[in-house]
């Protein structure tokens, strides 16, 4: 099956850290967000191509799809950022059959076999939330097929948000429902809304089945790219040094690579950091450091840090650092 990824968005929310590195490429983990999304699509089968739309930093995006996965992809670019709907709409002419389309800033617990298995057009997969004014949300008949989907509302007609992933079976009605949602008014900021074509495809009478995960974990922003951090670090991706100082205070779950020098430090926890880094006289938590970074006598929390960064003296909290640059998380 092939899977359509839409990548062209500028990750603004991780600002400055995206200015040098594309939103799927960011590491929570020690690894690219865009990893775990790939090992979930081959681990159900379901992945014969990719077909990416890229846009911001498309050439980085390009180079580590063809350096890391052995899988056939194609590239498409997003030169006008008008929305998802424009987005999957560039994948029309490589598209003959049933697609699975999923936006790469959101990591999942979900049974992508039931395609196989699911009597419906298409599958939109939802989480239930408390703070549901800030998705797409989705409401269901009693035999669980999606009766309409609603953006931001006001009130709770419905907590399953939608988390940007979908397998469409009948592709030719997705297709037609974006056709219609594209000669349409847009929505805020010129945008067409690819969820615009999934009410048009039930409008018309097709069936898509709504299937809850078991976990989301949002890449999109500092706060969240953290929790992932936690989740995943609390579920297999920990790892400590294979000797500690004793002037070294590890607080676990912690992700600490090998070449990491750790003295009169406290790490942790949810801390993952990277090869070539040095910690020195510093106490690091709930935070990610990349490559090559260096701490003296400094309190890092909250924070996401890009490579190569130098922070001493001084205490960064609730922050993205990169290329000498810091800002307040958004």
């Amino acid at each position: 099956m092939k899977v359509i990824m839409p990548m062209a968005g500028k990750g603004t929310r991780l600002l400055p850290l995206t200015k040098r590195v594309p939103k799927p490429l960011v590491n929570v983990a020690g690894r690219p967000v865009m990893d775990y999304v790939m090992e979930a699509l081959q681990r159900a089968g379901t992945l014969d191509e990719l077909i990416i739309i890229t846009g911001h930093l498309k050439e980085k995006v390009e180079q580590y799809v063809r350096s890391h996965y052995d899988i056939p992809a194609r590239f498409v670019e997003q030169k006008v950022l008008d929305g998802t709907a424009g987005a999957v709409n560039l994948a029309r002419p490589y598209v003959d059959g049933p697609v699975i389309v999923i936006f790469v800033d959101t990591l999942f617990d979900a049974d992508l076999s039931i395609v196989k298995k699911v009597d419906a057009d298409g599958i939109i997969w939802t989480k239930e939330v408390e703070d549901y004014q800030r998705f797409g949300v989705v409401v269901t008949d009693k035999q669980g097929y999606m009766t309409k989907i609603v953006e931001k509302p006001s009130t709770p007609i419905s907590r399953r948000a939608n988390i940007g992933l979908q397998y469409v079976k009948d592709w030719r009605t997705l297709f037609d429902g974006i056709d219609h949602v594209m000669k349409s008014p847009p929505g805020k900021g010129g945008e067409f809304y690819l969820t615009d074509a999934f009410q048009y495809m039930v409008d018309k009478g097709k069936k898509l089945y709504v299937s809850e995960v078991g976990g989301w974990y949002d890449c999109g922003k500092v706060d969240t790219l953290l929790e992932t951090n936690q989740h995943l670090l609390e579920h297999g991706r920990a790892r400590r040094p294979a000797k500690v100082a004793t002037d070294v205070k590890i607080k676990d779950p912690v992700y600490i690579e090998d070449g990491v020098t750790l003295k009169d430090a406290t790490i942790g926890p949810n801390v993952s950091i990277e090869a070539g880094s040095t910690i020195l006289g510093s106490t690091i938590a709930n935070s990610i450091l990349g490559r090559g970074t260096k701490v003296k006598d400094a309190t890092v929390e909250g924070s996401l840090i890009g490579d190569q960064q130098t922070i001493e003296g001084r205490k960064v909290n609730d922050s993205v650092m990169d290329a000498g640059e810091l800002a307040p998380a958004r």
